[in-house]
């Protein structure tokens, strides 16, 4: 490590400490703020969630500023989960770390071992492996498929859930031969729901909403498409074409007729697809 690169290092690390010392501050019973005080483990895990996708939507807006500041605020929600166990001594900044770094070294044998690869395709299969052994499973042993994948529906926003369920089921040999299959699926589970629509029963309505979302889930699969990825752009592209129509209409939209409505968003669309 030459001499830029240490003092990069350090300027990075005594970063780190000024934030440290803040939060630790701002926890202080005698000095501290009365906000943060209040705050437990629980309390901020709608904020960890708020923070993450906030820094998700900067990176799709390729602004590197507020990339910036959003990093910045998840990395307080870390370091503030941390000072809070830290006081009633659960776990400390410092095992937060370590812990990732040890599992960083132990999941690439390949750069920190004697491990050779060929491609991303053997690192990934390795890092399953080494998972799967990390949680107590041998080399003959196989987790169930389904202990894999509830960790996905306990854990992440329903598409994106389905879109890794669905992902890791193919890999693992449940999938259609052919593509038409998935469209026959789509078929049935839509004549379904349509049927389910005729009844006054709204967990039945949901259940077969939810089967049908989740063909088309498959289907983006078989097409090499992102769910997440289609519905925001789709999010974004209808509130584009709706501030148009404002800055269009006269008055306000709710005093449109529909047919109004409708003249106002095809030249909104067209409008958008000239720019």
């Amino acid at each position: 490590m030459n001499q830029i690169e240490t003092a990069t290092k350090q300027a990075i690390l005594n970063a780190l400490n000024d934030l440290i010392d803040v939060v630790a501050k701002l926890r202080s019973p005698e000095e501290g703020c009365p906000w943060d005080l209040a705050q437990t483990q629980q309390t901020l895990i709608p904020y960890i969630v708020e923070e993450a996708y906030e820094v998700t939507a900067a990176i799709r807006s390729h602004n590197q500023e507020d990339i910036v500041e959003e990093l910045g605020d998840l990395l307080l929600q870390v370091v503030l989960q941390s000072q809070i166990a830290s006081e009633s001594r659960d776990f400390t900044l410092e095992e937060v770390a370590q812990s990732i770094t040890n599992k960083l070294i132990r999941r690439h044998p390949h750069v920190f071992g004697e491990v050779q690869v060929q491609d991303a395709a053997e690192v990934r299969h390795n890092w399953e492996q080494i998972k799967a052994q990390e949680k107590g499973y041998n080399s003959q042993q196989v987790e169930k498929l389904s202990q894999k994948l509830n960790q996905y529906a306990e854990t992440f926003p329903a598409l994106l859930a389905s879109q890794k369920i669905s992902e890791k089921a193919a890999n693992l040999g449940f999938e259609w031969s052919q593509a038409q299959g998935v469209w026959d699926k789509f078929e049935e589970e839509l004549g379904e729901f349509k049927q389910s629509i005729m009844t006054d029963d709204v967990s039945h309505q949901q259940s077969e909403l939810g089967d049908l979302l989740f063909t088309l889930v498959n289907i983006a699969r078989w097409y090499g498409l992102d769910c997440s990825e289609a519905l925001h752009g789709t999010n974004q592209r209808f509130v584009q074409r709706l501030s148009v129509m404002e800055n269009l209409a006269n008055d306000s939209l709710e005093n449109y007729s529909l047919e109004d409505l409708e003249t106002l968003w095809q030249q909104a669309k067209q409008q958008l697809a000239n720019q």
